[in-house]
């Protein structure tokens, strides 16, 4: 323990190095307590010559059974009983009650338990302080008098007296603070101290940051952090570049609209109603109407369309005057029902194709029995590839309350019809559907035999999850995925944000039942993305709509143009 309190002041150190010029006056008083602590006179010991394996080795001989501090006839303590004496101790039942503090969002009963906690002595942990921060972050400001944000300003300088290791979240609320205080400066050097102990800043991290300087109207500050978390490999979402493109157009910086706008497109695909207004409100602008070149190399505009795969081009605002904006739709085809110009479908690349498979059945393997997933490969190398891969649990209960065979087996019927090669889909059912319930059913076991005799049908094991089993194989054989499942869960976020949904756009087809039958929704024309066409008028998509219960709702932006080259 001593060598480990002598490895604390160059962490907490850390925090002194923080200029004081670069904190507004507001905060100057409240982080000055925080900043100028004294460092604390730690006596050297003999344990500071040893080596870390050498105190891990004695930590391990001490707890061990053979050590010799233990007594040979101490009674063994189960990890049950010390999981309950950790949840009955004064530490644990402070941990239950600040969380469920948190899970209701009561700051005042949080700070009476941590000023109780305080005056008897209590030692707190790194997570009891995080809850109390959290709270006084998500509270501090005018809902309570500014009570939470004195109060979290105390309480981080508290634990780094306490000498409490801070972590990510520790950070991220102590900018949360800052911005609160107005000062997204010193949110800013905070995630910065974060990189310094080697602490990885997240997404959140640098929100405060972010948003702050946009707020303020600083976008080069902005700016700054946004290459601060490019640096740092963190990838910024939709409200962080739509705060950037915000920022980028109040502050007509032309070039940084026409970037963000890309990253939109890239990172995002299909924005929401208020990054839409954002897009509406440049595009309707006085800079808007001034940008933009009267003429241009019409070859180089289509080696660029080309060189990006379709829809889009990147060599900047093409032709001049006001913008005409306004909400379209898309017909079947892909073309504007505003303008007349019609979408494209933008090219996957085949080695995109092959890495995304690869990387999917690592993460399946991962997740699931290794043998279990192997088996499957195996088995799919054998029979496929196929031309349509059916989600059966998901199609079986379209609708339904109970898991009807006859709807799966009209959909693989109407797929084997639409087959060139009249082959049968490959259906992926969990075992427990086709051994269970229904599939006792006569009719619903002969149809079961004959899936399986033709090569059709594969139950993934007790246990597993099939997601993973009917995504790799349609991923594996480049087919159609049958299924109204949206694949927005932890599982399909595991797979990224750019490569995946470009994917199932191309692949996803959709179903719905009806008093006149079932109906395939099949994946669209063209790409639902942000367009920019060879003559400079933009789409953009919004989520308003889903294009089969609800027309998706488009901004169609087009103005006169000259083209003399």
């Amino acid at each position: 323990m001593v060598g480990a309190l002598a490895r604390t002041p160059p962490l907490f150190s850390l925090f002194i190095k923080i200029p004081l010029p670069l904190i507004s006056r507001n905060s100057r008083c409240i982080f000055g307590t925080i900043i100028h602590f004294p460092k604390p006179k730690l006596t050297p010991t003999s344990m500071d010559n040893f080596s870390m394996d050498k105190r891990l080795h004695l930590c391990t001989l001490a707890l061990s059974n053979d050590s010799p501090s233990r007594s040979a006839s101490a009674p063994l303590v189960s990890n049950k009983s010390r999981k309950k004496a950790r949840r009955e101790s004064p530490e644990g039942v402070l941990k239950h009650k600040l969380d469920m503090c948190s899970r209701h969002g009561h700051l005042v009963e949080a700070l009476r338990l941590y000023d109780e906690a305080r005056s008897i002595g209590l030692p707190l942990s790194v997570h009891h302080y995080n809850v109390l921060l959290y709270l006084c972050s998500s509270n501090g400001g005018a809902d309570d008098d500014g009570v939470g944000l004195k109060r979290g300003f105390e309480i981080f300088r508290q634990m780094v007296d306490d000498k409490v290791v801070p972590n990510e979240a520790t950070f991220t609320s102590a900018a949360r603070l800052a911005a609160a205080a107005e000062d997204p400066e010193m949110a800013f050097h905070l995630v910065k101290q974060m990189k310094g102990l080697g602490i990885p800043p997240k997404l959140r991290s640098y929100g405060p940051a972010l948003f702050g300087f946009c707020k303020k109207g600083e976008a080069d500050r902005a700016y700054e952090v946004d290459a601060h978390m490019v640096e740092s490999k963190v990838i910024a979402e939709e409200p962080e570049i739509s705060a950037l493109l915000k920022v980028s157009s109040d502050s007509s910086k032309v070039d940084k609209v026409y970037e963000m706008l890309h990253r939109l497109r890239i990172s995002v695909r299909q924005v929401s109603e208020s990054t839409s207004a954002v897009v509406e409100e440049w595009f309707m602008s006085e800079e808007a109407a001034n940008v933009g070149m009267e003429s241009w190399d019409v070859e180089k505009v289509r080696e660029g369309v080309v060189r990006g795969g379709g829809g889009w081009h990147g060599q900047g605002w093409l032709g001049s005057g006001n913008w005409r904006v306004v909400r379209t739709q898309m017909d079947e085809t892909g073309t504007c029902s505003c303008c007349g110009q019609k979408l494209v479908s933008i090219d996957i690349d085949p080695n995109e194709t092959e890495n995304f498979a690869t990387s999917l059945s690592k993460l399946a393997s991962q997740r699931e029995v290794k043998a279990d997933f192997f088996q499957f490969k195996e088995w799919l190398q054998e029979h496929g590839p196929f031309d349509a891969v059916i989600d059966g649990a998901n199609v079986g209960l379209i609708n339904l309350h109970n898991f009807s065979f006859s709807q799966l087996n009209t959909l693989v019927n109407r797929l084997r019809q639409m087959s060139p090669s009249k082959r049968f889909p490959l259906v992926i059912l969990h075992k427990n559907r086709v051994t269970g319930g229904p599939a006792q059913n006569p009719n619903n076991k002969k149809l079961l035999e004959s899936w399986q005799k033709a090569g059709a049908l594969y139950a993934t094991p007790a246990g597993s999850n099939d997601d993973w089993y009917w995504l790799y194989a349609a991923v594996n054989s480049k087919c159609l995925l049958v299924t109204n499942d949206e694949m927005r869960d932890h599982l399909f976020q595991l797979l990224g944000t750019n490569f995946f949904p470009r994917w199932k756009e191309k692949h996803q087809v959709r179903m719905s039942v009806s008093r006149e039958g079932l109906a395939l929704h099949m994946p669209p024309p063209y790409s639902i993305v942000i367009q920019e066409s060879e003559d400079g008028r933009w789409h953009v998509p919004t989520s308003t709509g889903d294009d089969i219960e609800t027309p998706r709702q488009w901004l169609c932006a087009t103005r006169a143009t000259t083209n003399t080259k």
